[in-house]
């Protein structure tokens, strides 16, 4: 293993779910951490920037950025972790749902990876984790706009492996199946009685595979990290 003690982490999305596990497994690994997210969480972590950041505009996440390279000197990791969902028949999804669904995971995405780049060339080496889906490994029926949107981000990270392996930078898919946490809760057919919701995944079971990933010796990368629970269905 390849320790990250002192390794320096820009987290997007960090205030719950996936993002703060993610958050409290690098920190108990030694990281130093910049937080993001539009409302931010005090999670009580040390060696920690927390800034207020909505990366659906680029001039927010380029703060950030500078905010944690300016407390820690440089950025080693980056887990592109912000995102939205809805879900049910596509013809039902409202059109905001649609535009907000592009402009967080996608848009979002070109933002952090935009605004962090330049940091981890400057490393030498370093990580890009994406917190992608099992949706953006296949389609799934009532989350059509979702799914689009997970398949450009999977995609966009496998494009940035070519572009950025020259330069010692692994960028690696995450791609869980169901989590049991409040994402996307309330919009469309996702809602706290679903039965599902018992038999998911922990969004600790996601960050420590985001950690498995990035303790992998250097001289090889995990392009993506594909998993689920015992209980849910088999995709093929």
């Amino acid at each position: 293993m390849t320790s990250l003690a002192g390794k320096v982490a820009f987290v997007t999305g960090a205030s719950s779910g996936i993002g703060a596990a993610v958050a409290r497994a690098l920190a108990a690994e030694g990281v130093k951490l910049g937080l993001t997210s539009r409302r931010p969480v005090d999670l009580g972590l040390p060696d920690c920037v927390n800034a207020a950041c909505d990366v659906r505009d680029l001039a927010q996440v380029e703060a950030a950025v500078a905010a944690t390279v300016d407390r820690f000197g440089g950025i080693d990791i980056v887990v592109a972790n912000a995102g939205v969902g809805s879900w049910g028949p596509f013809e039902n999804t409202p059109v905001e749902d649609l535009d907000e669904m592009v402009d967080v995971n996608v848009r979002g995405l070109f933002h952090t990876v935009r605004a962090a780049l330049p940091q981890l060339k400057a490393r030498g080496a370093g990580d890009l984790i994406t917190v992608a889906s099992e949706a953006g490994r296949r389609g799934l029926p009532d989350e059509a706009a979702y799914v689009a949107t997970k398949f450009a981000s999977v995609g966009f990270t496998r494009s940035l492996d070519h572009e950025l392996r020259g330069y010692g930078i692994r960028c690696t898919n995450i791609c869980p199946g169901g989590v049991a946490t409040n994402f996307g809760m309330g919009r469309g057919l996702r809602n706290p009685e679903m039965p599902e919701l018992a038999d998911m995944m922990r969004p600790e079971d996601v960050a420590e595979m985001v950690v498995f990933a990035l303790t992998r010796p250097r001289h090889y990368r995990m392009l993506e990290v594909a998993f689920r629970s015992m209980t849910e269905q088999s995709w093929g």
